[in-house]
């Protein structure tokens, strides 16, 4: 559960709940009630001190509705205090249930400054089933909102039912591992005599993908391209759309003649609309497990979607649905233990956001893609937005479009929303010992107010991940970087050596914006106010930091970074989501006159590539180490400390395999990543980034080979023989590569 956030349990006589505080120094409140909603602060004995019980926890509307149904009254109710600020990292509290009752967890916690570093995080609840056992059934998940249709289908059945223009449709995995066919029939077709319901293959061909997600590529299309059901939300993101529903002709071949089957289900449900029998019914098939091998072969293995999983659909005309909850158990269709399928409409009043699941970690529980604070804002000015580290970011505006923010870029000055990188507070006694045992830069060398670019490896030398840490103070620090992972390695190296250091996420605290190209000192210089004892705009330094208001001592509170992601001047703003909207104004509104424009994550690819810098998941992962990566600058070998990774970093260093270089290639094709690159037959390496340079007027890529490869160079497509462009090494960054831009 988050930080800021609040959780409601039923639980039954017997039930273990265990609350941990990951990262430490999250206070957290537990509230008892019986099950008539009564307040019962001896229901888990006497946990802790008493405390009172805001009357509108963190939650929202759900939270309320859900306690109204329970009878609970909050006003009436308090709370046990379980942990407190000093709780330290990992902290732990278990209770059992003496009765059957209901459990309210409460993380509080507010809005934190962009120079603060106490941001409320999540917590981690556990409940022990006493019933747990083979034959243990969970509860359908709360409702999203009133329900209009609330229906359960138990495996081997099917439902059909109605929902109008606008309204919602939710298709819940109860128990997990358990396929639905879903197939929806506009309603004036229908009428018509004219049955019309989702294509597949029309599908695909409209959205150019195996299935659609939320996006722009978020409909299911009719045979007449008609936009059918818009995908607003999708918690598995792992669905069929190739083969049918199961068939009687399917289990017959089997031997298994007779067994119930979805085709016929459906054909049942169906005859009421006069729609005519099929052997075999095309259909959406969500969590259904379907891959293509190498021989181009579909294969099934048991799903991916987890208890409470779903798909959130919405109706874009009147239409007739179909659910069935899959029988299939002689294989893994269902994970061999086929379960219920919850259905739910809501209403068209309803409004719901467009989001994926993401998790930090394999294990965590799924966070639906984000708005950042400047989404009001940007989401004004563009519809293309790209699900990026769990949250919506701007893609391309269509007024400049992408080349058009390039050259803003490179000639005057850009904004641009990269609010998804994740920020992480390092604080406490022994901080620095804990960044200077992880990082590959001298951490000690770093001061109050600077900056440093650094690595994060594993014990091989392998890349955990890349950024900026920032000193706040003697024992605080932030680090500034693409992953979750980054947190979780620092917060379990500082447990393994019993380091006094909280690593605290701040990600959902910190908007930031960055303002990049050769106008944004003049732009930043008329917002910024800077109190006496802090750098002004045009006095910071490169890779320095100041912390300011926007347009005078009474406005919103940001910290400003002079780094950026584009080989240009420029700065990046930290601020609290709720001013972000403010802060982007006020930078709009003196950008104006300098021609600032939106910017979006096509132009910054561009870039970024020219300026030769990296990127997780391209020019480096966990098998490749900062020298290959082209990154060794960032690795301090000279220093006595040792930190994780060093001694293999050592061993890569002197013995190296691979090294990252620069191309520039004939034609105009963008080879795709991963495209081989050859000598002749052999191939020596792959493309990490390929983009066309406006500057440079042609094709540059990044590429990782061997380091006894020398040339000349050839990018493979299609099968890599079939056609081949003919590349040449250039030195990289392709772009200012004295970096006398980003210096200025």
């Amino acid at each position: 559960m988050p930080g800021g956030g609040a959780l409601l349990l039923d639980l039954g006589a017997g039930d273990r709940l265990e609350i941990a505080d990951p990262e430490g120094a999250q206070p957290a409140l537990l509230a008892s009630f019986d099950a008539a909603g009564a307040s019962a602060p001896g229901l888990f004995g006497a946990p802790g001190p008493r405390a009172r019980l805001d009357a509108a926890p963190a939650g929202g509307d759900r939270l309320r509705a859900a306690c109204l149904r329970r009878g609970i009254d909050l006003t009436r109710a308090d709370a046990a205090a379980v942990f407190g600020a000093e709780s330290p990292p990992g902290a732990t509290a278990s209770f059992t249930a003496t009765e059957a009752g209901v459990a309210l967890i409460v993380a509080p916690g507010g809005a934190m400054a962009p120079d603060a570093q106490t941001p409320p995080t999540e917590l981690r609840v556990v409940v022990t089933r006493a019933a747990a056992g083979p034959s243990f059934r969970r509860r359908p998940t709360e409702p999203l909102a009133d329900a209009m249709l609330d229906i359960r289908i138990d495996p081997g059945r099917a439902i059909a039912y109605e929902v109008p223009k606008g309204g919602w449709i939710q298709i819940l995995d109860v128990q997990g591992r358990e396929c639905s066919d879903f197939q929806a029939f506009s309603r004036r077709a229908l009428d018509r005599g004219r049955p019309r319901e989702i294509d597949p293959t029309a599908t695909r061909s409209m959205t150019g993908g195996l299935y659609p997600a939320p996006g722009l590529g978020a409909k299911f299309f009719s045979q007449d391209l008609e936009p059918l059901v818009e995908v607003v939300r999708d918690t598995c993101g792992r669905h069929d759309m190739f083969g049918l529903a199961c068939t009687a002709r399917y289990y017959a071949a089997m031997g298994y003649p007779g067994h119930v089957n979805c085709s016929d289900n459906l054909n049942l449900q169906a005859a009421p609309w006069s729609i005519p029998e099929r052997e075999g019914w095309p259909a959406v098939n969500f969590f259904y497990n379907t891959a293509l091998d190498e021989a181009l072969q579909i294969g099934l293995d048991e799903p991916w979607s987890r208890p409470g999983d779903y798909v959130l659909l919405r109706a874009m005309t009147d239409l007739v649905c179909f659910s069935t909850a899959c029988p299939s158990d002689i294989d893994a269709t269902n994970g061999f233990d086929p379960t219920e399928i919850q259905v739910r409409v809501h209403g068209p009043q309803e409004r719901f956001s467009r989001a994926t699941a993401w998790r930090k970690t394999p294990d965590a529980e799924p966070e639906m893609t984000k708005e950042t604070g400047f989404h009001p804002r940007t989401s004004a000015l563009t519809e293309s937005f790209a699900a990026y580290n769990g949250f919506w970011l701007p893609s391309v505006f269509p007024g400049e479009g992408a080349v058009g923010e390039y050259w803003a870029c490179r000639e005057r000055a850009a904004l641009i929303d990269l609010s998804a990188l994740r920020k992480v507070e390092v604080i406490g006694p022994d901080a620095e010992n804990l960044l200077q045992l992880c990082l590959t830069r001298d951490v000690r060398r770093l001061s109050v107010g600077q900056v440093s670019y650094s690595a994060l490896c594993f014990e091989h030398g392998g890349m955990i991940d890349d950024g900026t840490l920032a000193r706040l103070g003697p024992d605080n620090f932030r680090w500034i970087c693409g992953a979750d992972d980054s947190a979780l390695h620092l917060r379990e190296t500082a447990g393994a050596h019993g380091l006094d250091a909280w690593v605290k996420t701040s990600t959902d605290q910190l908007c930031n914006v960055a303002l990049q190209g050769p106008l944004s000192r003049d732009i930043l210089k008329a917002v910024l106010w800077t109190p006496p004892d802090r750098p002004a705009a045009d006095s910071l330094g490169w890779f320095r930091f100041t912390v300011g208001r926007i347009a005078g001592w009474e406005g919103p509170a940001v910290v400003v970074s002079r780094t950026g992601y584009t080989g240009e001047l420029g700065y990046e703003l930290f601020c609290h989501p709720r001013d972000a909207e403010a802060v982007w104004d006020a930078l709009r509104e003196a950008g104006a006159p300098h021609g600032l424009a939106a910017m979006g994550l096509e132009a910054l690819d561009m870039l970024r590539i020219e300026a030769g810098l990296v990127a997780a998941g391209a020019e480096f992962c966990s098998r490749t180490d900062p020298f290959e990566a082209g990154i060794g600058f960032a690795v301090s070998l000279k220093t006595p400390d040792d930190f994780i990774g060093r001694a293999a970093l050592e061993a890569r260093k002197a013995h190296p395999q691979r090294r990252l270089i620069g191309l520039r290639l004939g034609g105009g094709r963008i080879p795709g990543r991963g495209d081989g690159v050859f000598t002749g037959r052999a191939q020596v390496g792959e493309i990490t980034s390929a983009t066309r340079s406006p500057s440079l007027g042609g094709v540059i890529a990044l590429a990782r080979v061997d380091v006894a490869a020398a040339g000349p160079f050839e990018v493979g497509r299609l099968d890599g023989f079939m056609e081949r462009a003919p590349a040449e090494t250039a030195p990289f960054p392709f772009y200012d590569p004295e970096k006398t831009r980003v210096r200025a």
